[in-house]
């Protein structure tokens, strides 16, 4: 009989490990995970015309957001009174929203508030519904104490088991299964608690998931979910969209030149080694005025140049003596009346010939080419090393006034001057511009368009790559909105994001072409009276 109990404690104890294991495991879905609105905090909202108002309790407090409905810029000097369940209340602005105390969150049910919103000479009254669900208003208490003996005795339960266990074994084999049967009994008593309480969370340095986590998501319809904190910190800004007629743009690409009025090159007319001027070669952005001094250029001698310079140097010396003796001799004759005065002044001026002749030698040896600035400007392009050697018409240094630039286009068709021209950098700048005229001569089956840049051109250089927007006289009808509103999606499809609820925005996809610069013509997709996002758009295509 005795070891009829201790087989049943044993068969006991294989049940309760199942039944434990079981039950650890219990509520760990790895399926599909709920949409963010089903785990967000309590919320509610309301919209009209002005202002777009969203209430999200936390804790014993509910916290209202206040945007104007049609930018969604928040409202940061707003009035905020509330009809609650106690009675009538003002919010407390902080941080950018504003705060209100509501100790009757506690309480689970269905919440109707007035809000009543004044900004500047905006007033607006906005009812707002709010449902708090039973397990969002309990508090944590007393009844929970069975939780917290099992998580008490969790630590030591499998300490006892194995104990049990081995104790057990050992009294059964010294002929006590009445003791050991005990033993295995207390050991599957204290195995389940144990073991549901180590696996929750999967070890016990796991930490419950924090209930009304608010965060942005993709629906499973594509939509985003964006909490209105979080809007605040992506910045994101709309627009409502407004059919109209718009002229049509043509796109040409382009790249900046300098204005040939205002640069010009430095070139060398001979070659020769390049030498620094007294204050140094000026370096890449060094402003410059016509005439300085940039450079010198020393044209280099050769052998059988120097040889001939000096047999004609030794030649006019010798001249030079043969006429000074004929001069001094002159000087002494001319008074007596011995030779004619004429005969002596011819002779100081074939000595002066002499002396200039041998002195430009001198000159051609020694004295080096100057490079000076044709334009004032600052220096674009040019290193020049001193002792480097410059082939005749080489370019030693660009000079550019960054304040005079041009655009030159390619176009493949003639160019009528157009009604408008806009550039449009990569980053995303928009450059107006002044047709100044196109080309006849064909350069590769295109003609080149030139345009003068209008108002600042700072950041700007030569060779940059931009595009250039001509307004032509077709009018095309549809919806412009900003480049920054149009993003590409992961199926290559451009995609702009309608705000539809106050944190809800829907992808949808459009059709568009170039309107200027900085905006973009819809053609289909989106309909006139959606608030479009025109700031952020890139951050909401990220969210998963």
């Amino acid at each position: 009989m005795s070891r009829l109990m201790a087989a049943l404690a044993a068969a006991l104890l294989i049940a309760m490990l199942g039944a434990g294991a079981i039950r650890a495991h219990e509520g760990h879905d790895h399926g599909p995970q709920p949409a963010a609105q089903a785990g967000a905090s309590p919320r509610g909202h309301a919209s009209s015309a002005l202002f777009e108002l969203v209430a999200i309790a936390q804790g014993d407090e509910l916290v209202f957001y206040v945007d104007r409905f049609a930018t969604n810029e928040p409202v940061r000097d707003a009035t905020v009174e509330v009809e609650t369940p106690d009675g009538p209340a003002s919010a407390t602005a902080a941080d950018g929203a504003y705060r209100l105390k509501a100790p009757w969150l506690a309480r689970h049910g269905h919440f109707d508030l007035i809000a009543t919103v004044s900004a500047g000479s905006d007033t607006d009254v906005l009812p707002i519904t709010i449902d708090v669900p039973e397990h969002a208003a309990a508090t944590p208490g007393a009844g929970s104490l069975l939780a917290r003996a099992r998580d008490f005795l969790h630590p030591a339960a499998g300490l006892a088991v194995g104990f049990g266990f081995l104790a057990g074994i050992v009294m059964m084999s010294f002929r006590r299964p009445r003791h050991a049967a005990a033993l295995l009994l207390t050991a599957a008593l204290l195995l389940p608690a144990g073991s549901v309480a180590a696996h929750e969370g999967h070890g016990d340095d796991a930490k419950p998931a924090q209930a009304g986590a608010d965060r942005a998501m993709r629906g499973p319809d594509g939509a985003v979910f964006v909490p209105k904190p979080i809007q605040r910190i992506f910045g994101l800004r709309t627009v409502v969209t407004e059919a109209g007629s718009h002229p049509r743009a043509i796109e040409l690409p382009g790249r900046i030149i300098p204005d040939p009025n205002a640069s010009g090159f430095v070139q060398t007319a001979v070659g020769g080694r390049l030498s620094a001027p007294p204050g140094g070669f000026p370096r890449l952005g060094t402003p410059v005025r016509q005439g300085d001094v940039l450079a010198h250029v020393t044209p280099p001698m050769q052998q059988i140049d120097v040889s001939d310079m000096r047999q004609r140097q030794g030649e006019l010396d010798q001249q030079m003596s043969i006429v000074e003796r004929r001069l001094l001799r002159y000087e002494r004759l001319a008074p007596s009346g011995a030779i004619a005065q004429i005969q002596l002044e011819e002779t100081k001026l074939e000595l002066e010939g002499l002396k200039e002749r041998r002195a430009s030698l001198d000159k051609v040896r020694r004295e080096p080419e100057v490079l000076i600035a044709p334009v004032t400007g600052v220096i674009a392009d040019g290193t020049p090393v001193a002792g480097q050697i410059a082939q005749p018409n080489a370019v030693v240094f660009q000079i550019v006034d960054p304040a005079r630039l041009w655009i030159e286009a390619q176009s493949f068709d003639a160019v009528i001057e157009p009604r408008s021209a806009v550039g449009a950098t990569a980053d995303g700048r928009s450059l107006p511009l002044n047709y100044r005229g196109s080309g006849w001569a064909d350069r590769n089956q295109s003609v080149a368009v030139q345009f003068e840049i209008q108002g600042e051109s700072a950041n700007l250089r030569a060779g940059q790559f931009v595009t250039v927007l001509l307004a032509s006289n077709d009018e095309r009808k549809g919806i412009a909105i900003p480049r920054s509103s149009v993003v590409r999606s992961s199926s290559g499809q451009d995609v702009v994001y309608v705000h539809t609820a106050p944190e809800r925005y829907e992808a949808k996809t459009v059709r568009v072409e170039p309107l200027d610069g900085a905006r973009v013509l819809v053609l289909a997709g989106v309909e006139p009276g959606e608030r479009v996002t025109v700031q952020g758009a890139e951050l909401l295509d990220h969210v998963r």
